[in-house]
């Protein structure tokens, strides 16, 4: 096991540092200068110049990219071009919006495509299954935006059960939850029913049935538990992407996150504020990555031992 998370933990790194030099790189070589965007047009060329020595774009791109990783090695992503804070602590002030949003989405997600998926597997090929397995492709189907644009006219504008923006009260967050959850919860849906279904086919599950052990206690016990690790798989990875997705939605409803400074740093083109958003995502979706790595390997042993085994 020792072996297994190390292995998985110098290949999360690896993949950061890539992530990082991509970034950086990336956002160095596209056309515009960040500084005259920062000014604007009525600067002359020695205030430019200036500005760009203070800031060190004036150094080699590689010595740019070092001092930078070291910077961020220590916590010290840069200070916004545009809005002269630190821009971990912008972050700091955006992340917890973005937390909110992505947790309760997510807890929506696991809750309604679990059960949806156990219901239609234990009704297969009932009116409640076909029902079920319908809606889930609307709900995959879907875009987000489309979704939450709907979710704000019905429920906001035509009913006024809910804000139609903002974060001042929690029920600002529920239609921005329904409407970033509801696709990640149809894919839960579909795959726990695919294989719930195949484990309610196997023989211990009619053995548990013979003995007059409880329906409820089969189906969520021997079966649910059994059907762990494609569930797990699809959950894990959802978690990156919810986290991801809720850009897109903070945008629709006016919510001060992550998302929209992002796409504020990105129309200002504020370096230092974009490649603190890019290493964010990409923290978040490796963490998670790794995390449902470990799962395998705890759910299932067969995983890590059978990759001890091949080597």
């Amino acid at each position: 096991m020792r072996d297994y998370l190390i292995k998985r933990i110098l290949l999360a790194i690896g993949v950061i540092f890539a992530i990082s030099a991509i970034t950086f790189f990336v956002l160095n070589i596209v056309p515009g200068d960040p500084v005259r965007v920062m000014v604007g047009d009525m600067a002359d060329e020695a205030t430019i110049q200036r500005i760009r020595e203070q800031m060190g774009l004036n150094k080699p791109v590689m010595e740019q990219f070092v001092n930078w990783l070291g910077n961020m090695l220590h916590g010290d992503f840069g200070t916004s071009y545009t809005q002269r804070k630190a821009v971990v602590d912008l972050m700091g002030n955006a992340f917890g919006t973005t937390v909110k949003l992505a947790g309760f989405a997510y807890i929506f997600a696991l809750i309604l495509g679990l059960t949806v998926g156990v219901v239609a597997a234990v009704n297969h090929g009932r009116v409640a299954d076909r029902v079920l397995m319908s809606l889930s492709i609307f709900g995959i189907s879907a875009p987000a935006f489309w979704m939450a644009v709907i979710l704000q006219i019905v429920f906001a504008l035509t009913l006024k059960w809910f804000p139609l923006s903002g974060i001042k009260t929690w029920q600002a967050f529920v239609l921005p939850t329904c409407a970033l959850g509801i696709r990640y919860a149809a894919s839960i849906a579909r795959v726990t029913r695919t294989s719930m279904l195949e484990v309610l086919s196997q023989d211990f599950m009619r053995t548990a049935e013979a003995k007059g052990v409880k329906k409820w206690v089969i189906i969520l016990k021997h079966g649910l538990r059994n059907a762990l690790i494609p569930i797990i798989t699809i959950a894990g990875t959802q978690l990156g992407d919810i986290f991801t997705g809720s850009i897109l939605i903070e945008s629709i409803f006016a919510m001060p996150g992550m998302g929209k400074l992002l796409l504020d740093a990105i129309n200002a083109r504020d370096l230092p504020l974009i490649q603190g958003g890019v290493m964010y995502i990409a923290l978040i979706c490796v963490v998670v990555y790794l995390v449902v790595d470990i799962l395998y390997a705890v759910v299932d042993p067969r995983i890590r031992l059978g990759e001890e085994a091949a080597e």
